[in-house]
């Protein structure tokens, strides 16, 4: 067996063979696994043949299982509410019983035992309901997927039994999609009570799941918590460009109750508790509903980083189906209107499908006067007429505005503090204003791409005076909504949005793969390494559709002649390499400078990576399989995998070195449905037909020439 397709079992091997799973994998062909609800007496099932929710309904609403059917993995130990309220200073619990006997785990004869709690909301029905959109969302141009997803609503209503909260009631409403292992938890509450009442925090979801872990000393944030549920809501933010450190709400915490435990301090991180970390804070008005925020519950069946991570991308593939789209742009940094026609006839002649106006080009978007709206609405009417999208870049963070506008730190009363040092407030005059100036100007001129640097990252704000919160309370919270509500409105106007923070499941588009913007003024030849290394480690958990790049076209932050390309028609051989590192990835990255192309020669090297994208853009756009990260040493290199398409996949091989190198390369075929054999050829060249081993992969003879590149193309 070949030395590295040891790594490879946990995917291709143990979960084609194992007993709980007779089958497809759901990775290969989720056609079978169709959401439904089934209902017999007290008990209510909510399964897709991949994950189950199991609830009784007697003496409350009751979670008695939530398993993986893949893996057989029970993902409960032990009956809890199914949220929790503070209202008005007190903690409410929604749904749940007390009287379990052992918290380590739950038998079905005990559930006749339990009792709901005095103070608890209470089950006064359910009922199925269709599925709902998040947001409304209109297609324009390539897209991977266009449809919402599919699945099972299941809704239970709750009363109040505490006199004091008469009048207050509270759905929680579980979606289950078909085909993936995937259920979204989420709740609202109506105020009928005739009066206000503090909301201070929302719980929108309570498990007590095994331990991960057998530790008899160690703390929460030492030990493990369970890998088979991977947690994610559409409430994050940090500037990380990853989703685990974008995430405020998931909190795994020890349970006290659960004395059984092996921890003598009772301190293993077995209870999930989902909610914003600075808590909502508002004021529910009599007559005012309140929306939570999405919980997103991923069931994962293995250790494999890699599996985890194609489980992950097909999560947003199926519930984020914007992400999907991938316009071709480029990044201009002027808004002469003759050199904006001029890159727009450029993009036309190459292919290219959008212009973005980029930070540094003068665009303003908060100029809402006739004359400037009267330009960008000229230069959008031409692109469109050219079948090209046009956009611009606003920059919202990381600027000061003025002492009444800016975040007002709690901890001095004064502006300053935010996580870069000054940024306006959202919900200030100056940030209502902005809200409403993107918009106008947006509508305005018919621009297709909003680039918006910023809001970000949830600065919490102490003024008492912004009209858009009421104190630093709830100040979070209502930026948030307010930030929200603009990518919701964009979205609804088929407006591509690239944004630089983890908002893909309220509708933005794309984000960074994850870099450092010196790295861009280094010498190109350092640049090509850096830039596939950043492609391999940012394709764990997004897609490439959800990732963009950088080259600078022109000097960017220093670097001067041995970091740019210009003038082009001196580095083909650079800019080439560059681009096919980017798409061969399904990567846009931001080709930010004055043009295109600066000759003829340099024109047909665009058009022919272009031309080469297009061909393969499908396959070039499904999830990736990391085979070798670039160390400068040895080759490296990517496949893309489908089991749909008519190829099943594409592999990118690079050569760092200054001499051609022969290697014989393990492609892992596992996820691209074929079994038995495939057909392999390099570049355009004649299909080989190849036999898979026991792992199900192909091992394939190649040459990488000096400081170059190859590709293959794998069909059944």
């Amino acid at each position: 067996m070949k030395k590295n397709s040891i790594l490879l079992l946990p995917a291709a091997f143990i979960y084609s063979t194992m007993a709980v799973a007779q089958q497809p994998d759901w990775l290969i062909s989720n056609k079978p696994y169709k959401a439904a609800v089934t209902e017999k007496n007290k008990e209510i099932v909510l399964s897709n043949g991949l994950a189950s929710r199991s609830f009784r309904i007697s003496p409350n609403v009751i979670c008695t299982d939530f398993r993986n059917l893949t893996s057989g993995e029970q993902l409960l130990r032990a009956v809890k509410p199914e949220a929790r309220l503070t209202i008005n200073g007190h903690d409410y619990t929604v749904g749940g019983a007390e009287g379990q006997p052992q918290q380590a785990y739950l038998l079905p004869g005990w559930l006749d035992g339990l009792s709901a709690a005095k103070s608890a909301f209470v089950y006064a029905g359910h009922q199925q309901t269709p599925l709902e959109a998040p947001l409304a969302w209109r297609p324009r141009g390539w897209h991977g997927n266009t449809q919402q997803a599919g699945g099972k609503s299941l809704v239970f209503s709750y009363r109040a039994q505490a006199a004091e909260l008469t009048g207050i009631d509270v759905k929680i409403h579980y979606e289950l999609y078909d085909g993936i292992p995937l259920l979204c938890k989420w709740l609202e509450i109506d105020n009928h009570s005739g009066k206000a009442i503090a909301l201070q925090q929302v719980v929108n979801e309570i498990l007590a799941t095994p331990e991960e872990e057998s530790a008899v000393v160690g703390s929460t944030r030492q030990m493990k918590t369970p890998h088979g549920l991977y947690i994610e809501s559409n409430y994050a933010f940090n500037n990380a460009m990853k989703a685990d450190l974008s995430d405020q709400t998931t909190h795994w915490k020890a349970d006290s109750s659960y004395t059984s435990q092996v921890n003598y301090n009772l301190q293993t991180p077995c209870l999930l508790e989902v909610h914003p970390h600075v808590p909502i804070g508002i004021t529910l008005q009599a007559g005012e509903h309140f929306t939570s925020i999405r919980t997103y519950e991923l069931l994962l069946d293995s250790y494999d980083r890699e599996r985890n991570g194609l489980a992950k991308r097909r999560m947003y593939r199926t519930i984020a189906p914007w992400t999907t789209q991938n316009p071709i742009f480029m990044h201009l940094i002027s808004t002469d209107p003759v050199k904006v026609k001029n890159i727009i006839d450029q993009c036309a002649a190459t292919g290219y499908e959008g212009v973005i106006l980029s930070f540094g080009s003068g665009l303003n978007m908060e100029d809402t006067s006739a004359a400037n709206i009267a330009k960008y609405k000229a230069l959008a009417d031409y692109a469109h007429s050219r079948k090209v999208w046009l956009g611009g870049y606003s920059l919202f963070s990381s600027r000061r505005i003025s002492d009444e506008d800016d975040v007002i730190n709690p901890a001095t009363g004064k502006p300053g503090g935010a996580f870069f040092e000054n940024a306006p407030c959202l919900g200030s005059k100056w940030g209502l204003s902005y809200l409403a100036k993107i918009k106008y100007f947006i509508t305005g001129t018919g621009f297709d791409i909003f680039e918006n640097d910023g809001p970000y990252p949830g600065d919490v704000c102490a003024s008492v005076t912004h009209p858009g919160h009421t104190g630093k309370d709830d100040s979070q919270w209502k930026q948030m909504l307010l930030q929200k509500e603009l990518y919701h409105y964009l979205n609804a106007k088929g407006v591509y949005i690239n944004a630089p923070d983890w908002y893909f499941l309220d509708g933005t588009h794309k984000i960074g793969l994850g870099y450092r913007e010196v790295n861009f003024s280094l010498p190109r030849a350092e640049q090509l390494i850096l830039n596939r290394q950043n492609i391999f480690d940012g394709l764990w958990e997004k897609t490439p559709a959800m990732s963009w790049g950088f080259v600078p076209l022109s000097q960017y932050q220093g670097g001067g002649a041995a970091a740019t390309l210009e003038p082009l028609k001196d580095h083909l051989d650079a800019y080439e390499q560059l681009m096919m590192q980017y798409y061969g990835a399904g990567v846009q990255a931001c080709y930010r400078g004055p043009r295109l192309y600066d000759t003829v020669s340099t024109q047909q090297t665009v058009n022919k990576v272009i031309s080469w994208y297009k061909k393969y853009r499908d396959i070039l756009n499904t999830d990736i399989i990391h085979l070798r990260r670039a160390d400068g040493r040895d080759w490296d290199g990517i496949m893309h995998v489908s089991a749909t398409l008519p190829q099943r996949g594409l592999v990118m091989l690079y050569n760092p070195t200054q001499q051609e190198v022969t290697r014989e390369i393990d492609l892992p075929l596992y996820y691209s449905g074929l079994t038995a054999t495939a057909r392999i050829r390099e570049k355009e060249g004649p299909l080989k037909s190849y036999s898979l081993d026991r792992s199900f992969q192909a091992h394939v003879k190649v040459n990488i020439p000096a400081a170059g590149y190859t590709w293959l193309v794998i069909e059944p």
